[in-house]
């Protein structure tokens, strides 16, 4: 073995413990959805994105572990212990109000954002609107909470319509 050879093998092996070190060092975020990937990807598309805008790349700077139950809310629970066991830096809970729950139940410690369509006041997700407290936070749509209010809002302005049609696209 030539010198330059011998050195460039030293040198490299002295970094595994850097390079070891680094990826243990990078965020981890545990992504749980009740639903499967394919029935999520623009979203999971939009989320790569903001994440990109944000300074992070998968695999680079940030690490993602997946956990999808594909519609079986009762593995939820489990899929939540295992992240909460890898251990992740932030689970994100998409797909519903089942999976912040499960996500809820597993931890008091790591930082939770959900995305749902009801009230996580209702269903304990958080303490208020305004103030959630604890580890847990994120978006909701209060669509189901709002639909009275967009039906009163539409009759004001039309009050002779008699049906309403409403179409609907299933979010890619």
């Amino acid at each position: 073995m030539r010198r330059r050879e011998f050195i460039a093998l030293l040198g490299g092996a002295a970094a595994w413990p850097v390079v070891a070190h680094a990826q243990q060092d990078m965020p981890v975020i545990g992504f749980l959805s009740a639903a499967s990937p394919d029935l999520y990807a623009g979203r999971l598309r939009a989320f790569h994105q903001g994440l990109r805008e944000a300074g992070y790349t998968e695999g680079q700077n940030v690490a993602i572990e997946y956990r999808w139950a594909h519609g079986q809310n009762d593995r939820l629970p489990g899929l939540a212990a295992e992240l909460v066991r890898y251990p992740v830096t932030l689970i994100v809970s998409l797909g519903g109000i089942p999976a912040a729950v499960a996500a809820k139940a597993a931890t008091t410690s790591i930082p939770i954002v959900f995305h749902i369509g009801g009230d996580p006041v209702e269903v304990k997700l958080v303490a208020s609107l305004a103030r959630p407290g604890g580890n847990v936070t994120g978006v909701t749509t209060l669509s189901v909470e709002l639909v009275a209010k967009r039906l009163e809002l539409l009759h004001e302005m039309i009050p002779a319509a008699g049906v309403v049609a409403l179409p609907f696209a299933r979010p890619s």
